[in-house]
């Protein structure tokens, strides 16, 4: 039988989900448990500022030069799923500065449920809710957190103070994701954070063994954007996937007036 080919670039680990989760967080914790160990990397996004990247090297868990920040300029899921170019150069980037790197963490920008990393940009992706935005989300649902490689229900701590129940919050999950993995973390807690070491260096050794498979949540659905320029208005934002190509790169875009509940108009 012929030998498995290791992959000859590092594994690139998403990180995506709403504004205040605790990616940025997430991403320090991994960094802090695993630094010692593994050449890590990051990409931080955000519309028009390096505040996240910011944030990481201050906190600092890696050399500052380790974490490169990318301005989207747009809706954060752009740069993560319909246009990874930018995204991609930073990692190429900080590959080859950096070689080798055994991981390359990429965080999106805050979204909302539907963001979703193209599997063209990431071999696997983290989505990430926190207690704070109530017990209930996990049950609605979405892409990412139906069908990312992992969901972390994140600031555990926090629950007594928010008036969730962590536990039926994890089983929400645990049923709309059908059996995929969910994890309830606290950065405070060790025992949670030794789980998502341990998860991060399972899908690595899969990767370096040529056993893992980006596996792609599926298309962004629709989703309303308050148009700035137009305080009374916003446009609705349609995703549509070229499946044949399994990217991106293939989508159309539709952008219809909406009036000041977000309907759209003529």
């Amino acid at each position: 039988m012929a030998e498995t080919s290791h992959p000859s670039r590092a594994l690139r680990l998403g990180v995506a989900g709403p504004v205040g989760t605790g990616k940025s967080s997430l991403i320090a914790t991994v960094c802090r448990v695993l630094a010692a160990e593994l050449r890590l990397g990051v990409i931080t996004n955000d519309i028009y500022t390096d505040e996240d990247a910011r944030f990481l090297r201050s906190a600092g868990v890696l050399a500052p030069e380790r974490i490169r920040a990318v301005e989207t300029g747009a809706c954060p899921h752009t740069a993560i799923r319909d246009d990874i170019t930018a995204n991609l150069l930073a990692a190429e980037d900080l590959e080859r500065d950096f070689a080798p790197l055994d991981v390359v963490l990429i965080e999106s920008g805050g979204d909302n449920l539907t963001a979703t990393f193209s599997p063209a940009l990431v071999d696997a992706q983290i989505f990430v809710l926190d207690v704070a935005g109530g017990g209930d989300v996990a049950r609605k649902g979405g892409p990412g957190i139906g069908r990312a490689d992992l969901l972390v229900v994140n600031k555990t701590d926090l629950a007594p103070y928010v008036g969730v129940d962590v536990a039926q919050m994890v089983t929400d999950a645990e049923a709309a994701r059908e059996g995929r993995a969910v994890l309830a973390l606290s950065r405070h807690d060790a025992s949670s954070v030794a789980a998502l070491r341990a998860w991060v260096l399972t899908v690595l050794a899969s990767h370096r063994a040529g056993t893992h498979v980006a596996q792609d949540p599926g298309p962004m659905a629709p989703h309303f954007h308050a148009d700035e320029e137009h305080p009374d208005g916003g446009f609705v934002h349609a995703h549509e996937e070229n499946q044949r190509l399994g990217t991106d790169f293939g989508h159309q875009h539709s952008h219809a007036h909406a009036g000041a509940r977000g309907e759209a108009t003529e």
